[in-house]
């Protein structure tokens, strides 16, 4: 067994397997493409960036310890697929469905304060028309209908907070 020094000491275990899928499902659950944790300083510095690529599945591990390298790509062999960046539909009643937000972030209905919404109630839409825009870590990310209908009801007040998953509009299907 190779003997290690007492910098080396200081950085093997500072993330665990468990924490690491821990990261990796907040990355998924909060659509975040690029994560890095830092820890230590100096010589005793590791650090670890993690990034979701263009396919779905794929994660790039960057690991700058050796005592972690390990860790990292177990981790990554066990990661779950990107979600998918489309917005849900979920079904209730008869001819209705629920267009809901595909990720957590800031709700608004127009591209800018002054420009008029993107759709009102009573509204026919078709599909790939833009809904509204969800702001998450400074990305403004357009949510399009993947549907035709009419909309009936707006489900959240322009500029607050919406969850992965919660119900934006509700929409009477064409």
């Amino acid at each position: 067994m190779a003997k290690t020094t007492r910098d080396e000491d200081k950085t093997q275990g500072w993330i665990s397997p468990s924490a690491l899928e821990a990261l990796l499902r907040v990355m998924e659950q909060h659509d975040v493409v690029e994560l890095e944790q830092v820890h230590g300083t100096g010589a005793t510095r590791a650090r670890l960036t993690l990034r979701r690529g263009g396919h779905a599945g794929q994660l790039v591990t960057h690991v700058h310890s050796p005592a972690t390298t390990a860790v990292a790509h177990a981790a990554a062999a066990s990661a779950v697929p990107a979600p998918a960046a489309a917005p849900a539909v979920a079904k209730d009643e008869d001819g209705v469905v629920y267009v809901s937000s595909p990720l957590v972030g800031t709700f608004y209905r127009a591209p800018s304060p002054d420009a008029p919404s993107f759709v009102e109630v009573g509204q026919a839409i078709r599909q790939g028309q833009r809904l509204c825009i969800v702001e998450a870590m400074k990305l403004m990310n357009e949510i399009e209908s993947d549907l035709e209908g009419t909309i009936v009801e707006i489900l959240v007040e322009n500029g607050k907070p919406v969850e992965y998953g919660q119900k934006l509009f509700k929409v009477k299907k064409k």
